[in-house]
């Protein structure tokens, strides 16, 4: 339930600043992409997290151990959120911001289609057919047959399916795993594995882009607290699709520092996947027109697993109050 004493508009206000925020994270991993490989920028932004998540570990009044309860499901949230994080800081460092986004923006309509066989939901002709429009959105920013299919069109389209798997297994198992499992085995996995491939592709860096790596680490965390923050303060229905003010932060930090203008075909099918994962969003805040409501339940951010993941800490707050 929402607090009474916060009214909804503070709660989507709190939500804008967030993802603001996670615009210019994503603002700085690109500029950082030009320089340095996505395993040497992934390596060192999850290694600046670990002192958050081992405050949170030491606040977690949960009895237990960390061991998963669900482990094959473990692993494949965890490999699909590795997959997610290195297919994303690669589409950023070689597209354009806002069509990395489109891509992104993707994510509610696969995880509504894979909620038929995770979770057993009956996807009906509205929320079908708005997935149908979301992909033909997903066409017309492609454009199959106009230009080539490039490395970063690939990278961005599988960082949109890694995301929603990763999101859809946490709906599936997130009332029986422990929130701090749930986000350590993403994190410690980056680093093993980036820290095994980062003696191929190191670069040295100067102190300014080792700030630039903090600030990335700063942003997200300050990021999650506001989304944290918005989900007390108001209904998911009106915070999830703040998400989608990311575009307008993409359009003005690619104008500013990247030379880049997004044409016309990219903003049409960023438009057209936009309705559409709003009508489901609207589809699912309706009583009774879905059983999990899989896209209200886990739409805070893209899954990279470099940071604690903020849909988990949300869902805590929410368990502890009912």
């Amino acid at each position: 339930m929402t607090d009474p004493a916060r009214p909804g508009p503070r709660g989507a206000l709190l939500a804008l600043c967030a993802f603001a925020l996670f615009a210019s994270h994503d603002a700085v991993i690109k500029a950082l992409g030009g320089y340095y490989a996505p395993f040497q920028i992934m390596f060192f932004s999850v290694l600046f997290s670990f002192p958050l998540a081992t405050l949170l570990l030491m606040r977690d009044p949960t009895p237990g151990h960390l061991r998963p309860v669900h482990p094959w499901w473990t692993a494949l949230r965890t490999l699909a959120a590795v997959v997610t994080g290195i297919s994303a800081f690669t589409a950023f460092s070689l597209l354009p911001l806002a069509q990395v986004y489109a891509f992104l923006f993707a994510t509610p309509l696969l995880i509504t289609l894979l909620s038929i066989p995770l979770l057993g939901e009956r996807v009906g002709l509205h929320r079908g057919g708005a997935v149908l429009a979301g992909l033909v959105g997903v066409l017309v920013v492609l454009r199959p047959g106009s230009e080539a299919l490039s490395l970063g069109h690939i990278a961005a389209m599988t960082s949109a399916v890694g995301s929603a798997t990763a999101s859809t297994i946490v709906r599936k198992i997130g009332r029986d795993e422990r929130p701090l499992v749930l986000m350590l085995y993403p994190m410690v996995t980056n680093v093993v594995v980036m820290g095994a491939l980062l003696p191929f592709v190191y670069r040295p860096m100067p102190i300014e882009h080792i700030g630039l790596l903090g600030l990335v680490s700063v942003f997200g965390f300050c990021a999650g607290l506001l989304v944290i923050a918005a989900y007390r303060a108001a209904p998911a229905a009106l915070v999830a699709p703040m998400q989608y003010s990311q575009i307008l932060w993409a359009a003005l930090f690619g104008a500013l520092f990247f030379g880049e203008r997004p044409d016309w075909p990219t903003w049409i099918g960023v438009t057209i996947i936009v309705a559409s994962g709003l009508y489901i969003l609207l589809r699912e805040s309706g009583a009774g027109r879905s059983l999990h409501r899989p896209v209200l339940g886990t739409r805070t951010r893209f899954e990279l697993g470099l940071m604690p993941r903020i849909g988990v800490l949300v869902d805590r707050r929410r368990r502890s109050r009912d």
